[in-house]
C-alpha cells in the first residue's frame, strides 16, 4: 500500500497558501532580504542617460536628394517669345508660389502657368474661284469673325486652301472623277483637313455661342477624339476626329460608286463611318437654310447684294456673340476699385470697357437669337447689364470681373495725393500691400499676410477659370487693342485725337449709364487732379535715372505683394498679346 501525502488531507485554497509561503521562505534563506544600497539614485540615473554612447554609423556618400521646394540656384534660361517691351516671364508650373524672384532670381521676371495647348480648328476656304472684291472683303470679313470667336474660347483656328488639298496623296483621284463644283469643293475641303490632320473641321459659319465652360467646347478642347463624329443637325458644319479615320473616309467616298450623285461627305460615305452626337447646343451654323427660315432681312440682304448680305450677316453673328457673352454674367460686371477714394480716373479705363461690353450690339435684326439658343433673352436697352464698383473681388460664376492692378508707386501717389515720393514717407506714413488686401479681403478675411493672398490672386488672373471670368489691367498701360480677341466679337471703336489706341466707345444712344459709385462723387478739380498724379505716375515709373529706379525698388520692397501682383497681372497680359501676334504672323505666312 502506498504511503498517503500529509498536505492531501488540506483543502486545495490552503495546499496553495502553504506552497507559496514556503517558496518566499526559501528565496528569503538563499538570497537575503532586498537593500536600499542596490536601487540607484535619482542622480545617478540623470547622469546616466544624459551620457549615453552614441553609436558611431559608417558614412555613406549618398546624392543629395532632390528637393523641388528648395530655392533655385541659377536663374532660369530664357524662354522663346518670353518678352514685351520691358515686361519678362518664364513659364513653369510653380507659378503658384507667392514670389516669383524665389524662382527667377530676378527681381522683374513673373513666374506664369505653362500655356495651354490650343487644339486646332480648320476651315476651308477656297481662293481660286473668281469673286468680285467687295464680296472677297466681305468674305475675309466672316473669316475674322470665325477666327476671334474660336480664338477666344481657347482654340487655335486655322484657315486651310487649295494648297493644303493638293498635298494630299488622294488629290489626284479627286480630280478624276469630274465632280459638280459643290462637291468637288466638299472634298477638297476634307483633303485639306486630312493632310493637316487631327483636329476639328467647321465651316466658316460654325461658330461657338455658349459659354467657356460647356460641356461639348471642353470636350473639343481637350483635342482627342476617339470617334470620327459629326453632329446631328449641323449638316456639314462640324466634324471632329484623328488624322487616320479621317483618311479612311476620304478612301471611302472617293471610291463610292454613286460619289458624283452625292452633296456632302455625309452623302458619299457609309452609314457607319461617322458617329451622330445629337449635342450640339453649344455651336451655332448659320447655313443659308438658317438664314432663309429664321432671319429674313439677312436673306433679303444676301438676295439683293451678296457682298452686302454678307456684311449684315458678319454684323449678325457679332452681335449674337456678344449677347451670348451677356447672358453668360447674369449678375453683371463689377469694376474692382479697392481704394475708392482717389482712385476714380484711374479705374475710368475699366469703367468704360464695361459699358461697351454692357450696351446692346449693333444687329440688322436686334430682337434675333442664335440659332442654338432660340428661346434667348435679347438685349434691352432698357435693362442693361449691371454694373457695379466693389472694393472686393467676388469669386462669383455669374458675375465678370473687370480689375485694374496699379503698381504700388502710383498708388501711394494717387491714396496720399502726392506728387513725388521718398523713403522715409514710404516707411513711415503708409501701410503695406494695401490694395491687395483690401480687394481680397472678403474673399480670404483680413487675417492672411501679402504671400497667401498672392496664391488666390493668381488663380484669380491666370487660372482657366480665371481667364474666362475676369479681365486683369494694369493703370499704367494704356493700349486695350487686344479687347476683341479676349472677348470673341468686335467691340465698336472710334478713332482718338491724338492717335492712341482708345477704349471701345458705341453710340451714345445705346450706351449704359456708368455704375453708380458706393462713394462720394469726387469734384472736377479732385479728378484732374488725380489725372494730373496718374500721368506723373506714369512718366516716373519709366524714368531710368538711379534714384528713381532706387525710389522704385524701395517702394515695391516695401509692398511686395502689391508688386508682385502688378508684375504677374503685367506679364500675363502681356504674353497673351504676344502669344496671338505670333499666331498672327505664322498665319500670314
Amino acid at each position: 500500500m502506498q504511503a498517503r501525502n500529509p498536505c492531501s488531507i488540506l483543502p486545495r485554497r490552503l495546499q496553495i497558501v502553504f506552497s507559496l509561503a514556503a517558496l518566499v521562505v526559501f528565496c528569503v534563506f538563499f538570497f537575503g532580504t532586498p537593500s536600499s544600497y542596490d536601487l540607484p539614485s535619482v542622480e545617478k540615473i540623470q547622469d546616466t542617460v544624459q551620457h549615453i554612447p552614441k553609436p558611431k554609423l559608417p558614412q555613406l556618400h549618398a546624392p543629395n536628394v532632390y528637393n523641388p521646394f528648395r530655392t533655385a540656384t541659377h536663374e532660369p534660361p530664357v524662354q522663346a517669345n518670353s518678352t514685351s517691351g520691358e515686361t519678362k516671364w518664364f513659364s513653369d508650373w510653380k507659378w503658384r508660389n507667392p514670389f516669383s524672384s524665389s524662382i527667377t532670381l530676378d527681381e522683374n521676371r513673373a513666374v506664369l502657368p505653362p500655356l495651354r495647348k490650343r487644339p486646332l480648328i480648320y476651315t476651308f476656304y477656297d481662293t481660286t474661284t473668281k469673286k468680285d472684291e467687295e464680296t472677297k472683303k466681305a468674305e475675309q470679313r466672316l473669316l475674322l469673325v470665325w477666327r476671334r470667336a474660336w480664338w477666344a474660347q481657347g482654340f487655335k483656328p486655322m484657315v486651310l486652301g487649295r494648297s493644303e488639298a493638293m498635298n494630299h496623296p488622294l488629290y489626284q483621284k479627286l480630280q478624276q472623277l469630274e465632280l459638280e463644283p459643290a462637291m468637288e469643293v466638299e472634298i477638297a475641303r476634307w483633303l485639306a483637313w486630312g493632310n493637316m490632320g487631327t483636329g476639328v473641321l467647321a465651316n466658316w459659319l460654325t461658330l461657338p455661342m455658349a459659354p467657356y465652360e460647356d460641356a461639348l467646347l471642353k470636350f473639343l478642347r481637350r483635342g482627342e477624339y476617339p470617334h470620327l463624329t459629326r453632329y446631328e443637325g449641323l449638316q456639314s458644319g462640324l466634324f471632329c476626329g484623328e488624322k487616320t479615320a479621317i483618311n479612311e473616309a476620304l478612301k471611302k467616298a472617293l471610291e463610292a460608286p454613286d460619289i458624283k450623285n452625292g452633296l456632302s461627305m455625309i452623302d458619299a460615305t457609309p452609314q457607319e463611318t461617322f458617329k451622330v452626337d445629337p449635342q450640339h447646343n453649344s455651336v451655332a451654323f448659320y447655313s443659308l437654310d438658317t438664314i432663309i427660315s429664321r432671319y429674313k432681312a439677312v436673306a433679303e440682304a444676301l438676295t439683293a447684294s451678296q457682298a452686302h448680305g454678307l456684311e449684315v450677316t458678319a454684323q449678325l453673328i457679332n452681335a449674337h456673340l456678344q449677347t451670348t457673352w451677356q447672358s453668360t454674367f447674369s449678375s453683371g460686371i463689377a469694376i474692382l476699385k479697392p481704394l475708392p477714394e482717389h482712385t476714380t480716373h484711374l479705374v475710368s479705363p475699366a469703367v468704360e470697357i464695361a459699358r461697351n461690353l454692357s450696351q446692346c450690339p449693333e444687329s440688322p435684326i436686334p430682337s434675333s437669337c442664335p440659332p442654338n439658343r432660340p428661346k434667348c433673352k435679347p438685349c434691352v436697352s432698357s435693362h442693361p447689364m449691371t454694373l457695379t464698383t466693389p472694393q472686393v473681388f467676388r469669386n462669383t460664376s455669374t458675375l465678370f470681373t473687370i480689375g485694374t492692378v496699379p503698381h504700388p508707386y502710383t498708388l501711394t501717389s494717387l491714396h496720399h495725393t502726392r506728387d513725388t515720393l521718398d523713403m522715409r514717407f514710404v516707411r513711415r506714413e503708409t501701410d503695406r500691400d494695401v490694395w491687395l488686401t483690401t480687394a481680397t479681403k472678403e474673399l480670404l478675411g483680413t487675417g492672411l499676410a501679402g504671400p497667401s493672398r498672392l496664391v488666390a490672386f493668381k488663380d484669380a488672373v491666370a487660372s482657366e477659370w480665371g481667364t474666362a471670368h475676369a479681365l486683369w489691367l494694369t493703370a499704367e498701360r494704356e493700349s486695350r487693342a487686344d479687347l476683341d480677341w479676349l472677348f470673341g466679337f468686335s467691340v465698336p471703336r472710334h478713332a482718338a485725337v491724338d492717335g492712341k489706341s482708345e477704349t471701345p466707345v458705341p453710340g451714345p444712344e445705346r450706351r449704359p449709364p456708368p455704375p453708380k459709385p458706393e462713394m462720394p462723387v469726387p469734384s472736377a478739380p479732385e479728378l484732374a487732379r488725380e489725372k494730373d498724379l496718374l500721368d506723373k505716375a506714369r512718366i516716373a515709373l519709366k524714368n531710368q535715372a538711379r534714384p528713381m529706379t532706387m525710389l522704385k525698388a524701395a517702394v515695391e520692397a516695401w509692398s511686395l505683394a502689391d508688386a508682385e501682383a502688378w508684375r504677374f497681372a503685367r506679364a500675363f497680359s502681356a504674353r497673351r498679346r504676344v502669344e496671338r501676334l505670333k499666331w498672327e504672323e505664322e498665319e500670314k505666312a
